[in-house]
């Protein structure tokens, strides 16, 4: 099966292809039509046509396009459940989860293109500002160019997709080389619900290739990366003055304090699952976690005994927790950092070996926070259990670090609940829950490595739109 890039509404065949293989078991799935620079400055130039058409539409109806898309996509779920696991390895239920979410983050696109609105500016209230009337708008920016990852080749285009046109804005999608097929399926799932021609355009491919091209042409007025930190800081040096919103990496921490115990279990449960969800190939995994020295023990007898539960195996199997990983050299690295950690004093005390084109989830102790499994981003199967031995080792070790997105507080102590929520060094704090947490219609976005600029709808569109101020002379 050959799949071609998508500008102006129908598939394009190209000179190049590639062909695209099931992470799992290997198996070829697609025959993937890989855009060339020419390719998306046709798209670009689709994209800058229709934006005529998109800037006038009324918010009611682009709030209704969102709708329908997202009925749609309900009707559509397990059709595109599959479609994300057989490309990305993501275990089927996980997948049904992310289309859920995609319907959810569409809603929530559709109710907030009615909501973009400015403000009244009383300028009476500077001197000689009499006898005016002023208020703001907002403007959508025009193209927007969106550069997303593997691991959610859904709902992080629909977090891109839905902003834009819920703005007003028109976009491309420069998706994943080894995720291509998801963001493709939902363009062609976008025409059948009225978007017009050129609003949405997807063009696979080589990311220097493709991306320098968005970069170099300044139609495009914004670029919307999700990806790895050294990618993302090689774009924003071309990016000139575009619009840049930046999701890079993490190794989010968690904190477990001693008043844990009285619901360990609990605890211990939403841990592992964030711990191994997708084999840790999450931007928020939970990669490190704390634990007050009095319960350290009987947690990690906790946490292993529950990971020790966890299915590997088919990611179309209903009960597959952990599978394999996108591709071999992901696996490789993985198990060197391991090793490195584990030569480096760590204690391995669960998994840490290959299985099939996947690594069994794996538990480390007494990791120095020099070693690449503590201090870089695992995006793996792999998390650190430390102890500390009170609430101000657990803070300086969970802010020490490059990476600044998420992070976890598990307390029943309210006064320390909010130290470590004005304290940690990331965008988003969770009090009793994992980092491993995003609901779509909050902010989210990160510091320092992690990146700027938010996502979230409500939150993207504000980064996908101009503020004008308008005033009135009346007498």
């Amino acid at each position: 099966m050959k799949i071609g890039f998508f500008i102006d509404g129908k598939f394009e065949d190209g000179e190049k292809s590639y062909e695209l293989t099931n992470p799992y078991n290997d198996e070829v799935i697609a025959e993937v039509v890989e855009g060339q620079t020419k390719d998306m400055v046709k798209a670009i130039g689709s994209s800058y046509e229709a934006f005529k058409t998109m800037k006038k539409m009324p918010s009611v109806d682009r709030a209704n396009i969102l709708f329908a898309a997202a009925r749609l996509l309900a009707e559509k779920k397990e059709e595109f459940a599959k479609l994300i696991t057989a490309e990305s390895g993501k275990p089927i239920s996980a997948s049904r989860a992310e289309v859920d979410r995609s319907v959810q983050t569409l809603q929530f696109s559709g109710e907030e293109a009615k909501k973009i609105a400015g403000e009244f500016i009383p300028l009476d209230a500077a001197v000689g500002g009499s006898g005016r009337d002023a208020y703001t708008i907002f403007e959508p920016i025009g193209v927007v160019g969106a550069v997303t990852p593997f691991n959610f080749p859904l709902n992080l285009v629909v977090h891109k997709v839905g902003p834009a046109i819920a703005s007003g804005n028109t976009i491309i999608v420069k998706p994943a080389e080894k995720t291509p097929l998801t963001a493709l399926k939902l363009a062609e799932l976008f025409t059948k619900v009225g978007l017009p021609d050129g609003v949405l355009n997807v063009i696979p491919g080589d990311g220097a290739t493709l991306v320098g091209a968005m970069l170099e042409d300044n139609r495009v007025q914004k670029i919307s990366f999700t990806g790895s930190p050294r990618v993302g800081k090689q774009i924003k040096n071309k990016a000139g003055l575009k619009r840049m919103t930046l999701e890079l990496g993490s190794n989010s921490a968690l904190y477990v304090d001693e008043s844990g115990e009285d619901n360990l279990d609990d605890i211990v449960e939403k841990a592992v699952v964030g711990a191994f969800s997708y084999n840790g190939q999450v931007c928020i995994h939970t990669q490190r976690i704390y634990v007050h020295e009095r319960i350290a023990d009987d947690f990690l007898a906790n946490f292993i005994e529950k990971t020790k539960r966890l299915k590997f195996g088919d990611p179309m199997d209903e009960d597959t927790s952990v599978t394999g990983m996108i591709d071999k050299k992901s696996q490789i690295r993985v198990l060197e950092w391991v090793k490195e950690a584990v030569d480096g004093g760590a204690k391995l005390l669960y998994g840490g070996e290959r299985k099939d084109n996947g690594i069994l989830p794996t538990i480390l102790t007494d990791v120095q926070p020099t070693e690449k499994v503590a201090c870089e981003e695992v995006f793996g199967p792999v998390v650190m259990v430390n102890k500390v031995a009170n609430d101000d080792e657990a803070l300086k070790l969970m802010n020490d670090s490059q990476f600044g997105l998420n992070a976890g507080v598990f307390t029943n102590n309210l006064k320390q609940a909010f130290h470590f929520a004005h304290e940690l060094e990331v965008g988003q704090v969770l009090i009793n829950d994992v980092p491993t947490l995003r609901f779509d219609n909050m902010p989210y976005g990160g510091i320092k490595s992690s990146g700027y600029g938010y996502e979230g709808v409500k939150y993207a569109i504000k980064e996908m739109t101009r503020m004008k101020m308008i005033s009135i002379h009346f007498k």
